[in-house]
């Protein structure tokens, strides 16, 4: 593997993250939800990270502004925008990753 200096690395990083959530925000048809069931986290996973990577920093952040980085908006007017019912198949698929995260 390549050897990248600890900056450079920084830089791709978060070159890499500012790419990833331009994605997620022009997908607005992908429901968290969905991103959970498939992947294990979701746009609150990653503002609530943002939230604990700043507080690590000695950053202040409220978790409605790290939402409203992450979804280029205040939370809840995406989910007024975008977020629909999840459906009864997504629900339970849902529930069951949920409950088994939970007995280890």
């Amino acid at each position: 593997m390549m050897k990248i200096d600890a900056e450079t690395a920084i830089e791709l990083e978060a070159a890499a993250f500012r790419r990833l959530i331009e994605h997620l925000r022009q997908r607005t048809d992908v429901q968290n939800i969905d991103l959970m069931n498939l992947a294990g986290f979701c746009r609150n996973c990653l503002s609530n990270w943002y939230q604990e990577a700043a507080a690590e920093r000695g950053v202040e952040l409220t978790k409605e502004d790290a939402r409203e980085r992450i979804y280029g908006m205040p939370y809840a007017e995406w989910r007024q925008r975008y977020q629909r019912e999840a459906s009864p198949e997504a629900q339970e698929k849902f529930a069951h990753a949920v409950a088994g995260a939970h007995k280890s």
